[in-house]
């Protein structure tokens, strides 16, 4: 089963190959992840070009608005699918406005790009614990966000985001922990450890990434989350004020998987600037709570 990447163009520059859902086709026609409410259309025209009329299951890394907020518009043009997603996110599912309050004010103006989670139906959803299919092994991975999930599908592993974003730009490569509030660094690492364990397999990540080889890339996430906690305790004790600014730039200067930012056109810098942000506040918090 080889999975099939269709990146999800979003309106805004930048994010024409970062939103992206996972095609794995077999007896049964599995998704991973559907892409923000706005763009579910571009999906669905995608998934059609590929011949696909039927999906048996859509499987959530985790239920942010950008891999998760399409899934009630998803399921009216697939409504024979099933949505396998953590156990403990069904409330936020199916009552999405905490949700959504939480999403605007995290990613302010993004979020609106991206557009409003709707409330998903009971009988849609099925807890992680519950779900049953062939040559699927669903491990929780809490640490990006605390109700996340990976999938080893077909002899493949689906990682969302918890083993960072990885971005392949031909002479170079782009790797950034995703790691917003409220971020738990053990726990994070725990779930990386829980991924190298399933072996070295193929990885697929949230972000339109992949690699052949899920154990490097998943020993050089562990290591830079280990540098960034290093870096930014460093950092940001000296000047607190302008934190996040002084660590980004410390970042960039030392963490040499982020050394393909200078490489990336302008508009994707900006937003990776954006995410890194968040990122880094994540850190912050984690830091001064830890002390």
């Amino acid at each position: 089963m080889n999975p099939i990447l269709v990146p999800i163009k979003q309106d805004k520059p930048g994010f024409e190959k970062f939103i992206c859902s996972w095609v794995c086709r077999g007896d049964l026609c599995v998704l991973v992840d559907v892409g923000p409410s706005r763009s579910v259309d571009l999906l669905v025209e995608a998934l059609s070009r590929m011949g696909i009329e039927r999906v048996d299951y859509l499987l959530l890394t985790h239920i942010h608005i950008d891999h998760a907020g399409g899934v009630a518009e998803f399921i009216r043009y697939f409504p024979m699918a099933r949505v396998v997603c953590h156990a403990g996110a069904i409330g936020h599912l199916l009552d999405p406005t905490k949700l959504w309050t939480g999403s605007r004010k995290a990613l302010g103006e993004l979020a609106l790009l991206y557009g409003p989670i709707s409330p998903v139906k009971k009988e849609w959803l099925i807890p992680h614990h519950e779900a049953r299919l062939p040559e699927l092994k669903i491990l929780e991975t809490p640490g990006h966000a605390p109700h996340h999930l990976s999938f080893v599908c077909g002899g493949n592993l689906f990682a969302g985001e918890a083993a960072g974003v990885y971005l392949d730009l031909g002479a170079s490569q782009y790797l950034r922990p995703a790691t917003p509030p409220v971020f738990f660094l053990k726990e994070f690492v725990e779930s990386i450890d829980k991924l190298l364990a399933e072996g070295d397999i193929p990885i697929m990540y949230g972000h339109c990434g992949s690699a052949e080889r899920s154990r490097p890339m998943l020993e050089r996430a562990r290591r830079q989350l280990l540098l960034w906690e290093k870096i930014i305790r460093e950092t940001s004790a000296s000047a607190h004020e302008e934190a996040t600014a002084r660590c980004m730039e410390a970042l960039l200067k030392e963490d040499g998987e982020l050394a393909a930012f200078l490489d990336m056109p302008a508009p994707d810098q900006d937003r990776e600037r954006f995410f890194m942000a968040n990122s880094i506040r994540g850190f912050i918090d984690y830091v001064e709570k830890s002390e």
